[in-house]
């Protein structure tokens, strides 16, 4: 670990609000870690500048259906899905459709449905574990040691508050507070300069729930809210208008009509914004006892989808981590792999996003046949398409493993019966890890309150040990109690 002094002032002459984790953001990421350290036991704060808790007016709109698993693993999924629409296919470009329903999970879809959904389901389960909130807390300064991390707040009338927390970590955007007071890069390069986002009512109904084209130089995408309203976002190629440029109706009419052919005769909008795309990534996750997850430590083109899933991706791997070590003395070395395993995701899902836009970019006759080439080889090469949606949709995304291990370690447990009658993903849901055997009771966690023991339905003869994230820790095809011993001493913490 390395140790860290941030030297911006946070003294305020009183005695510091004391928490085990300062939260830096009250968007989705932020909230889904809030709520499992909370159920966890962890005391936790949330410091997030917005005054208002959440906002009907936000960019992401779909769910993957790794994403639909964690909050499977948190009871929430069901509630959310019924919130949207499934969408069991994607088309890109002409000639390359997924079709997403043979997915092995029980969400084969994207779901849409808009991001405060998802906020909403994730802030009532933190309010109900215990989270404290404070909104209208600007970050103005950040310090750390050896102990702890002291974060100074201010509000709109200029009072000022220092917090004290054992762990502090940033979920607060691209234009992260706690990530310019590490001192942090943000290396990249803006990818489209002028996008426009509307919500509006529409006189006719789009033929498809997802309507997506470009032609020419316009690209515009069609989603509904599902109460009367629609989601426009669209970019002309050729523009590069400022972020504070001011967007009207008619200018998102034209680049409608433009790229689909009618504006299905827009008339009313509620929202109307223009903001431009980034593709970028902090060099580092973790710099001390600081943390950065989802917008403040990678962003990436709209394309795919992939923004805010990645961002709680990145929550649901570092959550139980920090409660083995605040709970489960584990070693404070746990909470590197969070680094090692988080960061080559994220340059991954850049890397598939910002392709995904170039090659919908394309716009002169040799990029173009190019761009139909590639996509006629994906969806006639089966191992190509299956790599292709599994990192569209997370479920293909796995962690690298040791040496040795074997071939199942890292891997994305499927949501498997067991003998119980219940699902895997159900068994997590208490946020301890998951032993799936072929046997009853025997080695080290018979007792162990950390670690739920349960058996296959059939005869199969793998031993798996299962963490809070559903990825699988270790296994072994025969019994090995010093071998399931080693790993849960290693993920969660040595026995009590």
């Amino acid at each position: 670990m390395t140790d860290t002094d941030t030297t911006s002032d946070t003294s305020t002459g009183t005695t510091p609000a004391r928490t085990d984790v300062l939260i830096v953001g009250a968007g989705p990421t932020g909230m889904l870690l809030a709520g499992d350290l909370a159920a966890a036991g962890v005391s936790v704060t949330v410091l997030e500048r917005r005054l208002h808790e959440t906002s009907n007016l936000s960019r992401a709109f779909g769910v993957h259906a790794r994403t639909l698993e964690q909050l499977d693993a948190r009871g929430l999924a069901d509630d959310l899905v019924a919130t949207g629409h499934p969408l069991d296919a994607l088309r890109l470009f002409r000639h390359l459709s997924l079709d997403l329903s043979h997915l092995p999970s029980r969400f084969p879809y994207l779901l849409i449905t808009p991001q405060y959904e998802v906020e909403r389901i994730l802030q009532r389960r933190a309010r109900e574990a215990g989270v404290r909130f404070e909104y209208g807390a600007e970050v103005t300064a950040l310090r750390q040691d050896q102990e702890g991390v002291e974060v100074g707040t201010r509000t709109a009338d200029g009072t000022v508050t220092a917090h004290r927390a054992a762990y502090a970590v940033g979920t607060d955007g691209h234009r992260s507070a706690v990530r310019s007071a590490l001192g942090l890069p943000f290396p990249g390069q803006a990818v489209i300069k002028s996008i426009v986002l509307a919500d509006v009512r529409l006189n006719e109904k789009p033929e498809g729930l997802l309507t997506v084209n470009g032609t020419g130089d316009a690209f515009v995408f069609i989603a509904p809210f599902g109460d009367g309203w629609y989601r426009i976002m669209g970019w002309d190629r050729l523009s590069r208008r400022p972020d504070t440029d001011p967007l009207d109706l008619d200018e998102v009419r034209d680049l409608t009509r433009r790229a689909l052919g009618t504006d299905y005769g827009m008339y009313e909008a509620r929202w109307l914004s223009r903001f431009h795309s980034d593709e970028r990534q902090a060099p580092a996750y973790r710099v001390g006892r600081v943390f950065l997850a989802g917008d403040a430590a990678h962003v990436h083109s709209p394309a795919g989808g992939q923004g805010m899933n990645t961002g709680l991706q990145d929550a649901a791997n570092l959550g139980w981590k920090l409660t083995a070590v605040l709970r489960h003395h584990a070693d404070d070395t746990l909470l590197d792999t969070y680094q090692s395993e988080r960061h080559p995701v994220g340059r991954l899902v850049l890397r598939s996003s910002g392709g995904i836009i170039r090659l919908a970019m394309a716009h002169n006759p040799l990029q173009r046949t190019a761009r139909d080439l590639f996509a006629r080889a994906v969806a006639r090469i089966r191992p190509l398409k299956r790599k292709a949606m599994g990192v569209l949709t997370g479920i293909g995304i796995s962690y690298a493993a040791d040496r040795g291990a074997h071939l199942l370690t890292g891997k994305r447990a499927p949501d498997v019966r067991l003998a119980d009658g219940t699902r895997l993903y159900e068994a997590l849901r208490t946020g301890r890890f998951v032993l799936i055997t072929p046997t009853g009771p025997d080695g080290p966690t018979a007792t162990d309150p950390r670690v739920i023991r349960t058996t296959w339905t059939g005869g199969r003869r793998t031993t798996l040990l299962v963490r809070p994230d559903g990825y699988i820790a270790w296994a072994s095809e025969r019994p090995d109690p010093a071998g399931l011993g080693k790993a849960l001493a290693r993920w969660a913490g040595p026995a009590r």
